[in-house]
């Protein structure tokens, strides 16, 4: 793996740069108070590529690589991880999915409009009884023939109420366990499709977070993706490139926290110097770097491996698990360097400690990729 950008990754990393800091950063206090939807800036994320990094050109997308992505999500979570997810969860998840696994008329259909913006992309797995395992849906499509009938409940859906396009996890037959899953696409307005009150959260507060219900929901056959009893290894492998997305966020919080604090540092006297001369800041100071650099490695290695065409479920899972560590260890510091000031939303690394959180949780928790991991090398 060569370790140096090329320039063309640097020009995408320079571009993602600047628009986080032109149009992230004015208004990402009041986004984040508020609990506001950045609808506008979406839309020129949209205009930027930035929804459809991956996705071949000839279906509207940028046709960039994984390292390229991974750099967009860096510096866009730097400034506001609300922004960042939804850009991760279209690309990751959606995008990723249907390009992937989906038919050429369904690749057509929503594929082309989900890569350039036009439409916003929400993947659903998660449900009261079923987070981190998928085997245990609830959700089901019980097969009508031409349609299936979907019933259930879906939680803490990512664009839960500005999608277009909805991937839902179902079981179709029980009796067949994860063989019996299947994944649908599922369109904003179908007759008995209700979104629930949006989450009042922690962190990413300006991310659209809401509880989904199907009431005798009509899926057209051929809105199935896969062949049926797919959709476990659909959602799986789906997650696999979705932790990518959620490291390069971590990664990205905990870079952010970092450079604040690094400036800060350099700034804030206390017993006649810049406190970055004290060691017990600049040792802070250090170890932040150290290992943000040391996940930044992690999360590279995950993207190059998908890039090469090799299996990524355990870089992946290992990238997540140390750059969503990394993420909450340092944002907590980057407050502690900051001392009373950092307790104030005007300096931002509150809200990047906040935000750090739910790195943890989302994608599988922290015990999940433990999980992926041990199996690997446990595995006889």
């Amino acid at each position: 793996m060569n370790f140096n950008l090329s320039e063309e990754h640097k020009m995408i990393r320079d571009a993602a740069r600047d628009f986080a800091q032109n149009e992230l950063l004015p208004g990402v206090i009041d986004r984040d108070e508020n609990q506001h939807f950045p609808a506008e800036l979406v839309k020129k994320m949209g205009d930027l590529g930035f929804l459809g990094i991956m996705v071949d050109p000839k279906y509207g997308g940028s046709g960039m690589d994984t390292i390229s992505y991974v750099l967009i999500m860096e510096e866009l979570s730097k400034i506001d991880a609300s922004a960042s997810v939804i850009v991760s969860v279209n690309n990751s998840l959606v995008c990723y999915g249907l390009e992937a696994y989906g038919t050429e008329e369904q690749k057509q259909k929503y594929l082309t409009k989900l890569a350039t913006g036009e439409f916003i992309g929400a993947f659903c797995l998660s449900e009261p009884e079923a987070g981190s395992d998928a085997t245990s849906q609830k959700t089901t499509a019980i097969d009508k023939g031409d349609h299936y009938l979907l019933n259930g409940t879906k939680n803490w859906i990512t664009n839960g109420g500005r999608a277009d396009v909805y991937l839902v996890m179902a079981q179709t037959d029980r009796d067949k366990g994860s063989h019996g899953i299947n994944a649908f696409i599922v369109e904003k307005g179908m007759n008995g499709f209700h979104v629930g009150p949006k989450e009042n959260k922690l962190g990413i507060r300006g991310s659209d977070t809401h509880t989904l219900q199907f009431n005798d929901v009509k899926v057209p056959k051929e809105n199935r993706i896969g062949e049926d009893g797919s959709g476990f290894r659909f959602a799986m492998k789906t997650l696999s490139g979705g932790r990518i997305g959620i490291a390069s966020q971590a990664l990205g919080i905990a870079s952010g926290a970092y450079e604040l604090a690094l400036k800060y540092s350099k700034e804030r006297k206390a017993f006649g110097t810049e406190i970055c001369n004290h060691q017990a800041i600049a040792f802070k100071l250090a170890d932040m770097y150290a290992d943000i650099e040391a996940a930044r490695y992690l999360v590279m290695r995950a993207a190059w491996d998908k890039d090469q065409g090799k299996n990524y479920d355990v870089s992946s899972a290992v990238a997540k698990l140390q750059a969503s560590k990394v993420a909450m260890q340092h944002t907590v510091e980057a407050v502690q360097i900051f001392g009373g000031n950092g307790f104030v939303k005007d300096y931002h690394v509150e809200r990047l400690m906040r935000d750090a959180k739910i790195t943890q949780i989302y994608e599988g928790t922290s015990e999940i990729q433990k999980v992926v991991i041990s199996r690997s090398i446990t595995k006889t």
